[in-house]
């Protein structure tokens, strides 16, 4: 007999959309009321409170609504399609967790629950600013009726089995999602692609009412740094993940999925950037809302992409009707946008103009001009499979050498950028601050090249030699704004420590606390050019095949990996061929791997699992290919791949520096000493001024 929680579930969804639609009219009605000073039957405050009260009511819902499919998947209740068709009995109870987004309609609740979610926490703090929080939470609660549509007429997530009759076992999850990290992996992409609705609806709701000032900049910032943050990390998990478990020996191929989580992670990192010139200069105010307005509008395009079936991607969901529906949104909420901004667009005009191109300014321009044709490029890429057919009636895909032709030389620029930027003057700076603050990050450039190439990195030797020149340029750039990056520190904690007496790593840790936002940049930035160069390392990769009995070995760039048996296994949920390998570097032996080939009983699908030694100058990447049928021996494929591990390295420094560049800074007041220290906003001969290094209110990136 089926359980009760597909019926509650549904009720649950439906009452959802019922709050949900009392939300966005009666929130809607209030601020028409109070803008307008039309007289209602009720005070529009009163409307007001209570929208925002059935807008918390809603978040109540929807949790019942997930709660409801997630006890689905561990009671077994296979009467539910959605279950029957993503879980079996073997399931291990993390992955039954993990279902509610392994299939469209779960992950459809995921991203309704997840908004309810971000609703919820902004009406809770609407005291910061009441109408403009009245007018988001209205903007936030439109989205969430689309979603919510979809959930109870497009795609139900509790809808029963045909028939009614329930069957004994499910068919299984994908076996490509069993792996830990994609416990991980889609919540935190999620988390992202919904947390961009919150910084949109204020942007919205603030030219609509013409919001005086910056304020809902310094509302949102937080909002959007730490959606940024969760996006960051969805992708690299992803990246991680794709590298671990796809057996293909790269972490990212231009898959069409992979693009679309790209592509709102380009423009959100433009908008974090573009705003400042906002705060600081009031400048740049139609580039900041057409960014936000763009970004959320990638983050459905990248639902469309991934629920449509429009592209072919290892990501995807199946061919499904429901991406007509995401197209009417899409459309709906661009007329909103453009409407809005043209109705409003003299509330948006700018106080300051480009004074220099050798200026703060000018960085912060040119950063989004690159970031903006990333995006562009990837996005035409991504979409010119689907317009080729339309047009020509057949298929053109572009591949990953497409992509790199344009996406190499635009990290690079983007790299350079990141180094040039903070040492420029905002307005306009002299050459004596250029010959200052740029010595040390050239020598360290030209230093870099030299000494590699005395090593032995000579790309143009090479087959693929535009490959190891744009790496060598990079590992190059890299130095330079590493060198960069340090010298603010140094200079900085060494002022620090000649006025207080502290040691220079305490000295270092006043500095940051001083201005976390500033610094907390920095170190986002030095981790990024961390990743950076990890990336670079994929010039250099090497592999070899071979099928292996007993005995037999491969060598590989002074590593030998030594058959020492191959066998089989079996459990509840799967199958499994191993190999076991001894692996040498020169005579030593350092390590044994076990790489996996598994066939899933309940979904009749094979899965790799790979065997990776890791060091920070490469990693040994072993894959079970499968067996030759005719020897019935195994074939094993190994990588050689350099600097892998930087990239991971990397994205911890960026979370690091994220988490310093969200602490609040040290009050004015709290300071037991006022310093001044040399920096490129402040010449030399100016002793008694506090330079920006300190000030309270930001510094130069995020």
């Amino acid at each position: 007999m089926p359980h009760p929680m597909p019926s509650f579930g549904s009720f649950s969804l439906l009452l959802a959309l019922v709050l949900c639609t009392y939300t966005l009219l009666s929130g809607a009605f209030s601020l028409c009321a109070i803008s307008t000073g039309r007289q209602l039957a009720v005070s529009p405050e009163n409307l007001r409170e209570t929208s925002r009260r059935a807008g918390i009511a809603s978040f109540i819902a929807v949790s019942c609504a997930a709660f409801a499919l997630i006890w689905a998947a561990f009671t077994n209740d296979y009467s539910v399609d959605y279950i029957l068709h993503h879980t079996n009995r073997a399931l291990a109870s993390a992955y039954k967790f993990s279902a509610l987004w392994s299939g469209q309609e779960g992950s459809l609740l995921l991203w309704a629950w997840l908004l309810a979610a971000y609703g919820f926490v902004l009406r809770l703090r609407h005291k910061v600013d009441i109408t403009l929080s009245a007018y988001a939470s209205t903007i936030l609660a439109a989205v969430q009726v689309f979603f919510l549509l979809l959930l109870v007429f497009a795609a139900p997530p509790f809808a029963i089995v045909p028939g009614g009759v329930a069957p004994a076992d499910g068919f299984g999850l994908n076996p490509l999602l069993q792996y830990p990290e994609m416990v991980i992996h889609p919540p935190m992409l999620y988390l992202g692609y919904v947390g961009f609705s919150v910084p949109f609806a204020f942007a919205l709701g603030a030219l609509m009412m013409r919001y005086p000032g910056e304020k809902w900049i310094h509302i949102t910032r937080r909002w959007t740094m730490v959606t940024w943050l969760f996006l960051t990390c969805g992708i690299c998990l992803g990246m991680h993940w794709a590298y671990a478990v796809l057996g293909w020996g790269g972490y990212w191929g231009w898959d069409p999925v992979e693009n679309a989580s790209f592509l709102p992670w380009l423009t959100g990192t433009a908008f974090l950037h573009s705003v400042m010139m906002q705060e600081k200069r009031g400048m740049m105010k139609v580039w900041n809302v057409w960014l936000i307005f763009t970004t959320f509008l990638l983050t459905i395009l990248g639902t469309l992409l991934t629920r449509s079936g429009i592209v072919s991607s290892v990501h995807a969901f199946a061919q499904s009707s429901i991406g007509s529906w995401f197209t009417t949104f899409m459309i709906v909420v661009f007329i909103v946008c453009l409407f809005t901004f043209l109705y409003q667009r003299n509330h948006l005009q700018a106080e300051n103009k480009l004074e220099s191109l050798v200026s703060r300014e000018s960085s912060f321009l040119f950063n989004n001009l690159i970031l903006l044709a990333a995006c562009f490029t990837v996005l035409w890429g991504t979409l010119f499979p689907v317009l080729s057919e339309f047009v020509q009636g057949s298929k053109v895909t572009m591949g990953p050498p497409f992509f790199n032709r344009v996406a190499v030389p635009v990290g690079l620029a983007l790299i350079f950028l990141t180094g040039i930027g903070p040492l420029l003057s905002w307005r306009s700076t002299s050459l004596r601050s250029i010959r200052r603050n740029f010595i040390l990050p050239c020598i360290a450039v030209l230093a870099t090249a030299i000494v590699l190439m005395a090593c032995g990195v000579r790309p143009w030797k090479d087959d693929d030699a535009t490959a190891g020149i744009y790496a060598l340029v990079c590992f190059a750039l890299g130095a330079g704004v590493i060198t960069a990056i340090f010298s603010e520190f140094l200079r900085g904690a060494g002022v620090i420590r000649t006025q207080t007496s502290q040691n220079l790593a305490t000295s270092a840790i006043t500095l940051v606390r001083r201005n976390t936002r500033r610094y907390g940049g920095y170190l986002i930035h030095f981790g990024v050019v961390v990743m950076f160069i990890g990336l670079a390392g994929s010039a250099f990769n090497q592999s070899k095949e071979l099928e292996m009995g007993f005995g037999d070995s491969i060598q590989l760039n002074g590593y030998k990996i030594v058959c020492q048996s191959y066998s089989q296994d079996s459990n509840a949920n799967y199958d499994t061929d191993f190999a076991l390998l001894d692996v040498y570097h020169g005579n030593k032996k350092i390590t044994q791997l076990t790489p996996e080939r598994r066939f899933y009983t309940a979904s009749q699908q094979t899965s790799t699992i790979v065997a990776i030694h890791s060091t920070l100058a490469r990693d040994l990447y072993v894959v079970f290919m499968g067996r030759n049928p005719e020897t019935d021996r195994p074939i094993i494929k190994v990588f050689l791949n350099p600097l892998v591990n930087w990239i991971w390295i990397g994205v911890g420094v960026i979370i690091f520096g994220t988490f310093i560049a969200l602490v609040p800074p040290l009050k004015p007041g709290t300071r037991r000493v006022e310093v001044t220290v040399n920096s490129p906003l402040e010449p030399h001969n100016s002793p008694l001024k506090a330079p920006p290094a300190f000030a309270a209110e930001g510094g130069p990136h995020v």
